[in-house]
């Protein structure tokens, strides 16, 4: 598969929204979300928001554990530039269905990276932290113990892909030129429709 971990992240937010849109084709829904995302930015908070929700090592887990799912690289600044921490604290006021797993699933991250290695998610050597998300990254292989952080790091990845994508970052990483208009779209290219299962156009 040609397709970055980034764009694959791109996609999956977008089809998430899909779901949501019976009958819609998948240009229908891009083009919808993209001409979303001013209205949207206008409600996310500040990038330097102090946390309300999460503790401060709580919130110190999740800007490390972000970055770990998108981090920079020479297109864009990575999930904390985005301001993805904040994000998900804003998240959590209103959403205490949620704030219970976010925060029991950090608990379950810190407890099983201490039981390792002696110290918290946060502070472990990178090989160690990339050592335990491996083995929670991947549903399909990953062990049957190791269900609690399985949907944890899915959760966070869903999260962590909303905040992005709807950041400005996000907007000038997904290519999003505003409301006005254009010469053409070329649709939907076939790495793509393969990525999430579609027939290719």
């Amino acid at each position: 598969m040609s397709m970055d971990r980034r764009e694959s992240l791109k996609l999956m937010a977008l089809a998430s929204v899909a779901l949501a849109v019976p009958g819609c084709a998948r240009s229908d829904v891009e083009h919808a979300a993209l001409h979303a995302a001013d209205r949207v930015a206008r409600q996310l908070p500040d990038v330097d928001r102090a946390p309300t929700t999460l503790t401060p090592a709580e919130y110190r887990t999740v800007e490390v554990l972000v970055d770990w799912i998108i981090p920079a690289d020479d297109r864009s600044g990575s999930a904390t530039d985005a301001g993805v921490p904040a994000f998900i604290d804003f998240m959590l006021e209103d959403a205490p269905d949620l704030a219970v797993p976010v925060r029991g699933g950090l608990g379950w991250l810190n407890a099983e990276t201490t039981r390792r290695t002696g110290v918290l998610f946060a502070d472990a050597a990178t090989a160690d932290q990339q050592a335990l998300l491996d083995e929670i990254a991947w549903p399909e292989v990953a062990a049957p113990e190791m269900e609690p952080g399985v949907r944890f790091f899915t959760l966070m990845r869903d999260l962590t892909a909303s905040g992005f994508f709807s950041s400005k970052i996000g907007f000038e990483d997904l290519g999003y030129l505003g409301n006005r208009p254009q010469g053409g779209w070329d649709g939907c290219p076939p790495e793509a429709h393969e990525h999430l299962g579609l027939d290719t156009p």
